[in-house]
């Protein structure tokens, strides 16, 4: 188990790493907070936020697009009204949404959203043909199945898209305004949803946007998302290292047993993080995923190790058995890099906190 010395040992290891990337062009800029349940170990901030000649460097305060990190960040909140008692993730979608119907769909629950288990396929470009979260929700609970519930896990940005509106209903308020009180609770840096102009001069770009003829900063970059005013349980949320590394670390001290105000209780936290295992060769949780080591973690985290990616560049792995996190932020899409120059990137910044000292 790494102490706070040995984890900021390793930054030397991870910029050299960041830097290498960055390099080769995999983002034009990424920062990377280490730490434990007890405090940040070490930054590195490195690049400058677009691909401009004249573009600002990146800085520990430097915002980003978290882009699929708000399926983790966002969704704590089913973990804290679970907790309150105001729904159960046994509880069947049709209960809370009852337009949720036809053939496969009746015994779906919460927690198949959660886990990417209720059938529903990847991803549709939905914002081509419509807006709002409502239209959203009814377009999504028209499109046939392409599995059994629990069948299997496919990732999918459409099961979270309509656990965001059933949110919604539950906690009898917007996601957004759900969602804004939690996270201050946990963090006082910048994480919301639709960032203000304020934020703008210190936001890593995302990059030209086709469909919207125009450079994304600070706009968020995923269409879906975008198409429902920015609020979504699948994409939305900006925000820095900094914040994500203190709900990490709220998270890690839930994980170690202690109560985290403004979260669960550690017993629902651990729930959350637990891998089911009703659905064929899934290493999904509920929100999280797990410990594979061909994954974005590496090949030397502990097995219950949880986590998760953005596309934009992102991503939050814990490690409850190591007593240590890594968030890594950058801004990918920017440059066009491939999703296998970011998976290695990932893997080797893990690699170089949790693997051998050289």
């Amino acid at each position: 188990m790494p102490d706070p010395a040995a984890l900021a040992a390793r930054v030397p290891a991870v910029e050299a790493v960041v830097r290498a990337a960055l390099a080769a062009g995999t983002a034009t800029c990424a920062v990377v907070e280490i730490g434990d349940a007890g405090g940040v170990r070490g930054h590195v901030a490195l690049g400058r936020l677009s691909t401009a000649a004249n573009a600002s460097p990146a800085g520990v305060d430097t915002i980003f697009d978290l882009a699929s990190l708000t399926k983790i960040l966002a969704t704590l909140l089913a973990m804290r009204l679970a907790d309150a008692g105001r729904c159960a993730i046994t509880d069947r979608v049709g209960r809370w949404w009852p337009a949720w119907y036809g053939p496969g769909r009746d015994d779906t629950t919460l927690a198949d959203l959660l886990a990417h288990a209720s059938g529903l396929a990847a991803h549709r470009p939905l914002f081509e043909s419509r807006r709002g979260a409502l239209a959203f929700a009814d377009a999504i609970c028209r499109m046939p199945l392409d599995a059994p519930p629990r069948a299997a896990a496919v990732y999918s940005d459409l099961g979270f898209i309509l656990l965001g509106v059933i949110l919604e209903r539950i906690g009898e308020a917007g996601l957004a305004a759900q969602v804004a009180p939690m996270l201050r609770a946990l963090t006082g840096a910048p994480l919301a949803y639709r960032p203000p102009p304020a934020w703008r001069a210190r936001t890593a770009s995302t990059g030209w946007d086709g469909w919207r003829q125009r450079e994304l900063i600070g706009d968020v970059h995923d269409g879906n998302a975008w198409a429902m005013d920015g609020v979504a349980a699948h994409a939305g949320l900006f925000g820095t290292a900094g914040a994500v590394g203190d709900v990490a670390r709220a998270v890690l001290r839930g994980l170690r047993g202690a109560a985290v105000d403004g979260l669960a209780s550690p017993e629902t936290v651990r729930h959350f993080a637990t891998r089911r295992t009703d659905v064929p060769g899934s290493t999904r949780a509920l929100g999280w995923d797990t410990m594979k080591d061909t994954s974005s973690c590496g090949r030397f985290m502990s097995p219950t190790a949880i986590g998760h990616t953005g596309f934009t560049g992102t991503s939050l792995w814990i490690d409850e058995a190591r007593d240590a996190y890594v968030v890594l932020l950058t801004n990918r899409v920017a440059t066009g890099a491939s999703a296998d120059a970011m998976r290695a990137l990932r893997q080797a910044v893990h690699d170089s906190v949790f693997g051998p000292a050289t």
